[in-house]
């Protein structure tokens, strides 16, 4: 996609919604979540949470996580039910209310990101998983592992837990744990045969569950680029093998630019974006987009909210 349109499109994104009468609302670091009885509104927006702070937003972040999130549920939902009842509005997913789990389960393939930092510092233990001694950056597991962290409130971070603790604490059952992990790994397994496919690595990603009476249920996202790493395939052995950084189509590019630029990896003052880097991030998210679905991404150029207005009251959703 031209840089000029994702240009364009930066005075027109979607930073938050208030819709009074699609229920009660709960804002998360990306999501505007309206609750009515057992029905839930969500609305993807556009902004860009790293390291647990909200920063800015990007240019069709929303569009690309909530269309992605729909290609993903359709396609895994031979695997584990989902809560996905419409998708009113290319930025809109209405889902069925469940009761969630206070956990993410992260799954993972490779030794990257936040666990390779982890690993260096010693502080991988907290999962009460043996790792081996000696492992480089982005080397790949004999098999993927569960990584599990709890869900913080917006503006706090998540924390690593182990399985132990969490049976322990009483955040789940053991047969819904077991349920979930074994949910887990078969959702990541066709994930990755599926990005395989389209030329790319699903390297980790996160879930998160819920219950409907007694049946486990997929919620919030799944394999976008917010919640997932991707890595180029075919580059990836000889980038391995020469210790350079991985050619990525997901979120790590903002935290790594973050982190190398800035200094910055969750604490103090918030630095600025600059639009170079907003519009970077939205063309990785885009191309993510279009390699996995295999369909060109056309966004309209124009204000997010009033299309999601129009949508959501000709559906129905508003009065």
């Amino acid at each position: 996609m031209a840089a000029s349109i994702l240009h364009r499109q930066l005075p027109n994104t979607l930073r938050e919604t208030n819709f009074a009468s699609l229920g009660e609302k709960y804002q998360g670091k990306v999501r505007d979540v309206y609750r009515r009885a057992d029905r839930l509104v969500l609305i993807t927006t556009d902004r860009l949470s790293a390291f647990d702070r909200v920063l800015t937003t990007i240019p069709f972040k929303g569009e690309v996580l909530n269309r992605l999130a729909a290609f993903w549920f359709d396609k895994t939902r031979q695997v584990v039910r989902n809560h996905v009842l419409d998708v009113p509005d290319p930025n809109v997913t209405v889902a069925q209310r469940c009761e969630p789990f206070p956990i993410e389960f992260v799954v993972r393939s490779y030794l990257t990101g936040s666990l390779w930092r982890d690993y260096q510092k010693g502080a991988h233990a907290a999962y009460g998983i043996a790792f081996e001694k000696n492992l480089k950056k982005d080397q790949k597991f004999a098999r993927p592992i569960i990584t599990p962290s709890t869900k913080a409130a917006q503006g706090e971070h998540d924390q690593p837990i182990a399985e132990q603790q969490i049976l322990e604490q009483g955040l789940m059952q053991q047969r819904d744990w077991r349920r979930a992990s074994e949910a887990t790994l078969a959702l990541f397994a066709e994930g990755q045969k599926w990005a395989l496919s389209r030329g790319l690595i699903l390297v980790d990603t996160k879930y998160e569950f819920g219950k409907v009476g007694d049946e486990i249920v997929l919620i919030d996202e799944i394999h976008t680029p917010d919640s997932s790493r991707y890595w180029i395939a075919s580059e990836y052995e000889s980038r391995f093998q020469r210790g350079d950084e991985q050619k990525m189509l997901d979120k790590e590019n903002i935290r790594q630019w973050l982190i190398k630029e800035r200094g910055f990896s969750g604490h103090g003052e918030a630095p600025t974006i600059p639009d170079e880097v907003r519009v970077d991030l939205a063309e990785k998210y885009v191309a993510a987009f279009e390699q996995i679905t295999g369909e060109p991404f056309r966004p309209q150029v124009a204000p997010v909210l009033g299309r999601i207005e129009n949508n959501l009251r000709e559906k129905g959703y508003l009065r």
